[in-house]
């Protein structure tokens, strides 16, 4: 009897043993899954700064560019002459290049008076350059933002095919 308790006993704490790993196991590999995904939704994110996706979303006006307020454009304008007249060598430089692009887009928002399809299609245009330039603001590498220029500076000069 008293062998049979042991084996009993030595049998249980084996098996709670297994039953640890296995929770260990399974544990670990949920977190390898969590950092999978988080990296994969990361790298969409970072990925979709390279890119202007948003060119399949725009719409036309009956094939012809929708009317925008005056201010709307001069914000868009100054965002131009930011892209075209800062000398850029240095992370220092993406930054500051962000910071005033991110004063431009702040114009573009403050003085829009647009309404309907042509607000609409402005924002189709807008958030993915406001995600940009907060990529560069916060970017790390001077390959990295440079890629995020030129993405932002298609964006912005793109502008021109859908609004006047």
């Amino acid at each position: 009897m008293k062998r049979l308790i042991i084996a009993m006993s030595l049998l249980a704490l084996a098996s709670c043993k297994d039953n640890k790993k296995e929770e260990a196991l399974t544990k670990t590999n949920d977190v390898e899954q969590s950092v999978e995904a988080t990296n994969e939704n990361h790298n969409d994110k970072t990925s979709s700064v390279y890119e202007n996706s948003w060119v399949e979303e725009i719409e036309m006006n009956r094939g012809k560019k929708w009317a925008a307020n005056v201010e709307t454009n001069e914000g868009v304008q100054k965002m131009q002459n930011s892209i075209k007249i800062q000398t850029i060598s240095t992370l220092d430089d993406y930054h500051k290049l962000a910071e005033q692009l991110n004063d431009d887009k702040n114009y573009v928002i403050k003085n829009c008076t647009m309404k309907g399809a042509s607000h609409d299609n402005l924002h189709v245009w807008l958030l993915p350059l406001m995600a940009k330039i907060e990529a560069l603001s916060e970017t790390k590498t001077v390959e990295d933002a440079a890629k995020i220029k030129e993405s932002i500076s298609e964006n912005i000069n793109a502008y021109n095919s859908y609004f006047e």
